[in-house]
């Protein structure tokens, strides 16, 4: 009898899902040239339907899609395939929704931006934890993707962007008018 390693390394079916159709036509360029049979899909509802038509063995999924959730399209895989490998990716995480994603069956969480590398190691990982990153986003890159993402989310509303991250308006002017920092500690 072949073990879930064995039949996941014979099918190497995946499904993409992510809304950004730049990012997902050079993240399933780079699975194809990797060895993947390749799936896409931008939406909730078009990721559920080819998990019903045909559920893969491996899937990377955007947190936040146009019209809903990605952790709805990992609990719909998580039911028809429970052998799958998913991998959620997202540009704006927190520990709610990793631990949340783990529970419906993700094997991994990663941050955007991640590459082919990444998320292949993460699909493919045994369980062992990940080395740490090269070139790791240093905290003020990370505080500045942070509010470009909040901002980006209240439809480029300072005030509202203000609001919501206990800034003052000014502080977030401030902020906005500088250049993205560099990604070096």
């Amino acid at each position: 009898m072949s073990t879930v390693e064995d039949l996941l390394a014979a099918d190497r079916s995946l499904l993409l899902v992510d809304d950004d159709k730049a990012f997902l036509t050079r993240l399933e360029r780079a699975m194809q040239k990797r060895g993947f049979d390749v799936r896409i899909a931008d939406t909730v509802a078009g990721a559920v339907a080819a998990v019903n038509q045909e559920a893969p063995a491996y899937a990377v999924v955007d947190l936040r899609l146009e019209d809903g959730n990605g952790l709805d399209v990992i609990n719909a895989l998580h039911l028809k395939r429970g052998d799958a490998r998913a991998v959620v990716l997202t540009g704006y995480g927190n520990i709610a929704t990793a631990v949340t994603a783990v529970k419906l069956g993700a094997v991994d969480y990663l941050s955007k931006p991640a590459d082919a590398d990444d998320v292949i190691n993460a699909l493919l990982s045994t369980g062992q934890a990940p080395e740490p990153p090269e070139n790791p986003m240093s905290a003020d890159r990370v505080r500045w993707e942070h509010i470009q993402r909040v901002y980006e989310l209240c439809d480029r509303n300072v005030s509202e962007t203000a609001r919501r991250l206990n800034m003052h308006r000014r502080t977030l002017q401030r902020i906005l008018a500088k250049a993205r920092p560099n990604n070096t500690l």
